[in-house]
């Protein structure tokens, strides 16, 4: 009884190698190691699968959660499937078992093996020749189902991925762009400082200059500094339990005038808009 070993592989960075470790020792508790590549499609090297291929010898396993995991493509992949088979590797996939190499083996007991001699040369000639004939047929049908295994893993991958395509074109094409939630913002130390620089010099707020002073001494773009004054507005306006909007205080507001405020910053909100754009 040889050695249990496991073989991974993404090719995107979207994909994950956790699930096909997870599944091959769900199956192989008893497996030794699990040898893995993060790569992309195409990039070439792949130091976990020669790392594996200096280790595993004759009479040993190697598990695969499916059949597209141990290659790039069904070219390659039933080249190596032969190669490995021929050197007496066991091989393993766990969601195409028709394919195993244990499933080849037990097939090929049944291709005819019988050397008629009866005595009649023409007769046992033709005899022969059909049962060679029809041994030829099972390698040959045997190689068709491998090589099947692996095209049909190769078409689900491109069939996935053309549907993430389309889907994201989509999306695109009615305005929901895949990515950060529509009206979540990014925090950024220099977001922060910036902001503090508006409220500082902005007569809008607690200084006396005006937007394009502002820009100037923060040193930001237009469209930066308006999307910035925009959130510092909003961030001022609170939704009380009523529905109504209250504004909040400050350190430098009474009541009274957060909600003067209030009035004047629902009125710029639409103009910063504009400005913006």
């Amino acid at each position: 009884m040889g050695e249990i070993y496991g073989y991974a592989r993404i090719s995107t960075r979207q994909q994950t190698i956790n699930r096909q470790i997870t599944n091959i020792q769900k199956e192989y508790p008893d497996v030794i190691r699990i040898y893995t590549d993060e790569i992309t499609g195409r990039k070439i090297e792949r130091p976990g699968w020669n790392k594996l291929m200096k280790t595993v010898k004759s009479g040993d396993t190697i598990i695969f959660d499916e059949v597209s995991r141990m290659s790039r493509n069904a070219k390659e992949g039933f080249a190596v499937y032969k190669e490995l088979y021929e050197k007496g590797i066991n091989l393993v996939f766990l969601k195409e078992s028709y394919v195993n190499t244990d499933s080849y083996k037990e097939a090929l007991k049944g291709a005819i093996n019988i050397d008629v001699n009866s005595g009649d040369q023409a007769a046992d000639g033709l005899i022969n020749d059909i049962m060679k004939a029809v041994n030829r047929f099972m390698f040959i049908k045997l190689e068709q189902d491998i090589y099947a295994a692996f095209a049909d893993a190769q078409r689900e991958v491109d069939y996935l991925s053309q549907r993430t395509k389309e889907g994201l074109r989509e999306a695109k094409a009615k305005g929901n762009i895949p990515g950060r939630r529509a009206g979540n913002k990014i925090t950024t130390k220099k977001s922060i400082e910036a902001k503090e620089k508006i409220l500082k010099y902005s007569k809008y707020f607690y200084g006396s200059n005006s937007d394009e002073e502002v820009m100037k001494i923060i040193g930001l773009s237009r469209n930066t500094y308006y999307k910035y004054k925009k959130e510092l507005i909003m961030d001022y306006i609170l939704k009380s339990e009523d529905g109504k909007e209250t504004m909040i205080e400050t350190k430098q507001d009474t009541v009274k005038e957060s909600n003067e405020r209030l009035m004047k910053y629902r009125n710029i909100v639409a103009k910063e808009d504009k400005k913006s754009n």
